[in-house]
């Protein structure tokens, strides 16, 4: 269906209501009076409903005029965020970028900056690609990501700090080990293990990390799985320390285990495409940086 009006005429009409008058919004926009008073004249005449009156010499928008300026204030926001957005594209900047996360980070590390980033660059989407173990490095060797957050710094991939997160045993409150004094890794071999999938597509590459000789083990594709597992006493695991502080210490218990009580995994984070790593990456990337230098 082909509109009656135009962007230009609802414009016109919002900057008479800002401005107070059709004199001002006249040398705001740089026309004259009597082509603001035509375009406004015109609109109504297309809608069949007044829109503004003059009180004075102030211009006043009718109560017509008043509810359709609202609907069309929104229209005009994304019209200007349109052309934003194709200034932005025409730029070179990202319609898309991909961030891979190492499960052992912080997730909150990554979306406060985030926030800001996407506040100032509304032309890109973010996909964000949870990894772990061999995964890990396959995002960036594969340079998939535009940004990743990794543990070790990979061959050939410079690397800055990022962070770093300290692992702790836990098991549920009830569970029989928080019974018990004085534990051992010894201790463990009968209980069962929650461990975290190696979630690389490489079967070469898949590597284990940690002590794993319990008899009986469950494996999940991530620490969210493994933490319901710990609430219901299915077995211990360690679990970020990041994990355990923010909500469950009603519902699990932190083990202290002879000479393996916790223990620290630095996390880092760079640019898989190196050279070719596009501007809207770059700056969230160096937000990234900025963010973490306030806990390095």
């Amino acid at each position: 269906m082909r509109l009656k009006t135009t962007l230009e005429q609802w414009q016109t009409l919002h900057h008479i209501e800002q401005a107070g008058s059709i004199q001002a919004a006249a040398q705001a926009l740089n026309k004259s009076h009597t082509t603001l008073i035509y375009s406004v004249r015109k609109l109504e005449q297309q809608l069949g409903v007044e829109l503004l009156t003059v009180e004075g010499r102030r211009a006043v928008l009718t109560n017509h005029g008043k509810t359709l300026l609202r609907r069309a204030d929104s229209m005009l926001e994304q019209a200007h965020e349109l052309e934003m957005i194709s200034k932005q594209l025409n730029s070179g900047i990202e319609s898309q970028i991909t961030v891979s996360l190492d499960h052992l980070c912080d997730p909150t590390w990554l979306y406060a900056p985030m926030q800001a980033f996407l506040a100032d660059n509304s032309a890109t989407s973010i996909q964000v690609v949870e990894t772990s173990l061999s995964k890990t490095t396959e995002m960036v060797t594969s340079e998939q990501a535009d940004i990743a957050i990794i543990n070790l710094p990979i061959t050939n991939y410079p690397a800055e700090a990022f962070g770093t997160t300290t692992m702790v045993p836990v098991v549920a409150h009830d569970h029989p080990l928080t019974n018990k004094d004085n534990l051992q890794l010894a201790d463990f071999a009968t209980t069962c293990q929650i461990v975290v999938r190696d979630l690389g597509e490489n079967s070469n590459t898949k590597r284990d990390v940690g002590w794993l000789k319990s008899r009986q083990r469950i494996t999940v594709d991530n620490f969210d799985h493994a933490l319901r597992a710990v609430e219901q006493g299915v077995g211990y695991c360690r679990l970020p320390l990041h994990m355990v502080k923010q909500s469950h210490q009603q519902t699990i218990t932190v083990l202290n285990i002879e000479h393996s009580e916790r223990y620290q995994v630095a996390l880092h984070i760079t640019l898989p495409k190196g050279a070719n790593t596009g501007p809207a990456a770059l700056s969230l990337y160096q937000q990234l940086l900025e963010s973490a230098q306030t806990r390095i």
